[in-house]
């Protein structure tokens, strides 16, 4: 009995196409780049009183989205070579003031309580250019072809 128990003979999509969904659904991506698209306006726009976000300039790099849309993973960033881990506090204090600002154009059940982390993939970007420009693996790779002069 396929869908059982899950309410007026729906089937689950990923079981009736033979194989596992990977990944957030379409829905699940939808909401979550809305909600980038909202934060990063209200970031851009609003001077916060908290002491630790006067005159910071955040970027959002990411929202990832729990199954059930109620929860947030916001990804962070600040210009410059800065950490964003001393801000991860002050942006839990005015999560509330953040959420309520996002959802009042939001067209979803729920507004999901933003959770708030460190956007690590240029630091990544950077360990993995230094890996691919370092002597051992110069070695491996065969010689850059010469320019044609024409």
């Amino acid at each position: 009995m396929t869908g059982a128990g899950r309410g007026r003979g729906r089937t689950d999509r990923a079981s009736v196409a033979g194989k596992v969904q990977d990944g957030p659904s379409q829905r699940m991506r939808r909401v979550a780049e809305d909600i980038r698209h909202r934060l990063s306006a209200v970031l851009a726009r609003t001077e916060f009183r908290d002491p630790d976000l006067i005159g910071v300039h955040l970027t959002v790099a990411e929202v990832r989205m729990s199954p059930d849309l109620k929860h947030a993973t916001v990804f962070v960033s600040r210009l410059g070579n800065v950490p964003t881990d001393p801000l991860l506090p002050a942006l839990k204090r005015v999560g509330p003031f953040l959420r309520s600002a996002i959802g009042q154009g939001m067209r979803t059940k729920f507004v999901p309580n933003l959770h708030f982390q460190p956007d690590l993939a240029l630091d990544e970007a950077t360990r993995i250019n230094r890996l691919l420009h370092s002597p051992e693996v110069a070695r491996d790779l065969p010689p850059a072809p010469e320019p044609d002069e024409a």
